[in-house]
């Protein structure tokens, strides 16, 4: 019996995204790796890309919120789990409790984390983070030695261990963004400071995906992989997935739901933006914006229908769009492909942002839970 769903499905190659690990791993080789799997691995499955991710050697792993990490340490996922993303009155006990790794910015975070340390009756691990530029999270260079002093504060009376400090470039997918010299400086001065302190972390990291393939000096001890192990390229100007040594763990595959001829003249989807010069045949793909499919796409995004690209002809809609074949064979039942492997052929997550408007990690990213994930490479 075929088990592969038959609408619209997401493929997921594990082999690749150990091998995307392995190749990273590579070009840090002096720094740990931590393997980003925030947002369900940027839409891949969290718990099945975190296993292969471990098994090809990622030391740690990172999520966005406490809520994702627990939900790992839940399913029996052990080592190194960072968390990042923290709101007043989040779950800090059971963070505490699961042993993971939780990243402070501010002194209000750090009174929450001590509290639930004493209620937990066992210290905390926590990460300060910097705000060397990016303007987000992280504690500003000005408030930089309050924070700093309170943490050894903290860490001498028992209610904290200080595991790392880190930061986040904001210009790193720009080589040459004159940005990525100044964090840098800034980062290594609240280092500095922060050891002149008394603090001596275990790791300090502050180097993203496209800082891991392209900023060797910005490794220090940890480098977070995140777009890259998935095998998606982190910007245009860096490469393409294959330039960098790396392979698409995911493809969106559907099945044509219906294919018909139609006149010239003839309407397709709502508005009528495409209308048909010639007498040609359409086809129905059933995946709309509600699985995922960028509407800002209609169109202009990429299917690989019968070994021949197409163009999404007219407005993506909720649950599907359609695809102008001209006379090119096809029926319905046969595979389309949304996105893939250019080494196969297939369109891929980078051309579908070019054509959305937008950046290859929110293709893959948005991809919704209604769209089965099918896992080669268990």
């Amino acid at each position: 019996m075929n088990e592969t769903p038959t609408r619209v499905y997401a493929e997921i190659d594990l082999d690749a995204v150990r091998e995307n690990v392995r190749a990273l791993r590579a070009r840090a080789p002096r720094a740990a790796l931590m393997a980003v799997v925030k947002a369900n691995a940027y839409g891949h499955g969290a718990l099945p890309c975190a296993v292969a991710a471990r098994e090809a050697g990622a030391e740690w792993l990172g999520t966005a919120t406490p809520e994702e990490a627990l939900a790992l340490r839940a399913a029996g996922i052990g080592g190194r789990i960072m968390c990042w993303l923290w709101t007043p009155g989040g779950p800090w006990r059971e963070a505490v409790e699961a042993d993971l790794d939780v990243s402070v910015s501010g002194l209000w975070a750090l009174e929450e984390v001590r509290a639930a340390a004493r209620a937990a009756g066992r210290p905390a691990r926590i990460q300060l983070k910097a705000d060397t530029g990016l303007g987000r999270n992280g504690c500003q260079p000005a408030d930089w030695a309050e924070l700093v002093g309170a943490a050894v504060a903290a860490q001498a009376e028992g209610t904290v261990e200080v595991t790392g400090l880190w930061s986040h470039f904001a210009c790193a997918d720009e080589p040459g963004h004159p940005s990525i010299q100044l964090q840098l400086t800034a980062f290594r001065e609240m280092l500095a400071y922060a050891e002149k302190e008394g603090l001596d972390p275990e790791v300090r990291h502050i180097a993203n995906s496209p800082a891991t393939l392209t900023l060797p000096e910005s490794h220090f001890d940890l480098v977070r992989c995140g777009i890259a192990v998935y095998g998606v390229s982190p910007a245009p100007e860096l490469g393409t997935p294959a330039q960098l040594g790396l392979r698409p763990a995911m493809a969106l595959k559907a099945s044509l739901a219906l294919v018909k001829s139609v006149p010239a003249g003839h309407g397709v989807s709502y508005g009528h933006h495409h209308v048909t010069e010639t007498g040609t045949q359409l086809a129905l793909v059933p995946a709309g914006y509600a699985d995922g499919i960028p509407r800002h796409a209609s169109g202009r995004g990429p299917v690989l229908i019968g070994g021949t690209v197409h163009r999404v002809a007219g407005r993506v809609a909720m649950d599907q769009f359609v695809v102008d074949l001209g006379d090119g064979p096809a029926r319905a039942g046969d595979e389309a492909v949304i996105f893939g492997d250019a080494g196969r052929g297939e369109p891929t997550a980078e051309d579908w942002a070019e054509a959305a408007g937008t950046i290859a990690y929110e293709i893959v990213t948005r991809i919704g839970g209604r769209v089965p994930r099918v896992y080669l490479g268990r």
